[in-house]
């Protein structure tokens, strides 16, 4: 007999969820996944809960478990039209959608949503150990703020149509623009020196949307690297809402000299919601 587990993910400005069928064999079949986005967390669990059993055609009866993870998930004190929610320790969802997208046993999985967190996941025989390493403000909110802030812009549509027309030599101080002559053993001259620390006079809104965007991905890659060679390992898989922007994506596949291989792999904005549906007995 078939199950059905939904795995709900609830954000500060979107809430993601989805839903996996598990068979008598064991195998899993992922349910195609949505997000909805409400500034009340109630309203976008319900709203995404009652869109997602439509769009795939489930009924109550046949949905076994619903599964409950991120900053909403407090809210969720309730039953979800009778049936139970379970919470889901964020961090463990985070751990183990970053496994399951990514095929790894092994790798520092990255959230970038509103801030971002790091996490350790390590599969160890049937189970997953997975530690919390820390994480930094910088994220999608800095982004969002600081375009709004400098140049008017407050969607993420928007941010990323106007980071095209950027150009980064307006903006970031480079290693090639203070090292003149001399030359850094092992240093990739094209890395940032220092984020907006050449802005021009003659810089544009686009400029300015591109360095921003350039700021965080930077900053988070940076602490993925450190967090990876901590733990000796070189895979850091990226998920989380920020992956879906194009010069954010971007700085991650061009970061190459620091020996990491980083990962952002496909549905990589869901891997929390598809965590929160493997916990709890159901194995990635």
């Amino acid at each position: 007999m078939t199950k059905n587990v939904i795995g709900i993910d609830v954000g500060g400005s979107t809430t993601k969820i989805v839903g996996f069928k598990i068979g008598e064999n064991g195998q899993n079949e992922m349910i195609s996944p949505f997000l909805v986005r409400a500034t009340d967390p109630i309203t976008s669990i319900y709203g995404a809960f009652g869109r997602f059993t439509s769009q795939n055609g489930l009924s109550l009866s046949e949905i076994d478990k619903v599964m409950v993870t991120g900053v909403g998930a407090t809210h969720m004190q309730q039953p979800i039209y009778s049936l139970s929610c379970n919470t889901v320790p964020e961090f463990s969802a985070v751990g183990l959608g970053g496994l399951y997208l990514s095929g790894l046993d092994e790798a520092i999985i990255v959230s970038m949503g509103t801030g971002t967190a790091l996490v350790h996941a390590k599969k160890e025989g049937m189970a997953t150990k997975i530690n919390y390493l820390g994480g930094t403000g910088v994220g999608g909110g800095t982004l969002l703020g600081l375009t709004r802030k400098m140049t008017g812009v407050e969607t993420v549509e928007h941010i990323e149509e106007l980071c095209r027309e950027g150009d980064l030599s307006n903006i970031d101080l480079r290693v090639k623009d203070i090292s003149k002559n001399a030359k850094y053993t092992g240093v990739n001259e094209e890395l940032t020196a220092a984020n907006f620390g050449k802005v021009s006079d003659l810089a544009t809104n686009a400029d300015i949307a591109l360095g921003v965007a350039n700021l965080v991905a930077e900053t988070v890659a940076m602490i993925a690297v450190f967090a990876a060679r901590g733990h000796n390992i070189k895979d850091v898989v990226i998920v989380g809402n920020l992956t879906n922007i194009e010069p954010v994506r971007n700085v991650f596949s061009n970061l190459t000299s620091f020996g990491i291989n980083f990962i952002i792999p496909e549905n990589a904005s869901f891997g929390t919601a598809i965590g929160a549906a493997l916990y709890n007995g159901l194995q990635a």
